[in-house]
């Protein structure tokens, strides 16, 4: 178990801004519309559990939730989504892997493939970058829960594999097998969990400097504005000091 969190550089920024919470909703919509058409109710359906905690942690609006599910149940939205991993090499030589739900493999790839050649990387066969990384459980709990010590004995006890800490919070890291149980163990315990997912986690990370992390956050801006990403993981890590530079 670790005291510190070195995953904050490593995810996909959270961007806060106005211009992106349209988007951000239209995506977990999505995630949502899958996870319900494999069992609408959530107590039985670990992934819509989950898809509903990321809309409660980005304050999506309930309406927008049960108008999600109901399309699933309604037939309402008939676009058939599947789940496409894209993999490639960025600026600096830095791996990343991009999670999509897209209706069209034909639209999807280009796009992806066109933001990492505009970025001066290029994209990868699929499992080209992704041993690079371990697929994790991530559950996120804010610091108002209590303290290091009684989040460890209980992550502890309920399987969890290790636990962070940072500024902001606390991240409990659990294998793919544990994920559902300890995120359900632990939302008896805090009721104000954050986000849940599976996510990719690299095994290495590459220090980059001003000049490329600037190229770095550009491409995960150019990944993300597109509909039809959920997810984007990188194996770089800035440092604090560039990372005020750039939010300067």
């Amino acid at each position: 178990m670790a005291g510190h969190s070195q995953f904050k550089n490593i995810m996909h920024r959270k961007g806060a801004q106005d211009a992106k919470r349209a988007r951000m909703f239209a995506k977990i919509a999505r995630e949502i519309i899958v996870s319900a058409r494999m069992g609408a109710d959530p107590s039985a359906n670990p992934r819509l559990r989950a898809a509903i905690a990321a809309a409660r942690g980005a304050n999506m609006p309930k309406d927008n939730v049960d108008r999600a599910i109901k399309k699933a149940l309604g037939g309402e939205d008939t676009a058939n989504y599947e789940e496409v991993r894209y993999e490639g090499y960025g600026p600096a030589g830095t791996a990343l892997i991009v999670e999509t739900l897209t209706d069209n493999r034909n639209r999807t790839a280009p796009e992806i493939r066109s933001a990492f050649t505009k970025a001066g990387g290029n994209m990868g066969e699929s499992g080209s970058v992704a041993f690079m990384f371990d697929r994790l459980g991530l559950i996120r709990l804010p610091k108002s829960v209590g303290s290091f010590d009684d989040v460890f004995e209980k992550a502890v006890e309920a399987g969890a594999e290790n636990l962070e800490e940072d500024d902001d919070g606390y991240d409990v890291l659990t294998s793919i097998d544990d994920f559902a149980t300890v995120r359900d163990a632990l939302a008896q315990s805090y009721a104000d969990i954050g986000e849940s997912k599976l996510v990719w986690r690299p095994q290495n990370t590459i220090a980059v400097d001003e000049e490329a992390a600037q190229k770095i956050f550009k491409l995960i801006d150019t990944l993300e504005d597109n509909d039809d990403v959920q997810n984007v993981y990188c194996n770089f890590d800035v440092s604090d000091e560039i990372m005020a530079k750039l939010a300067g």
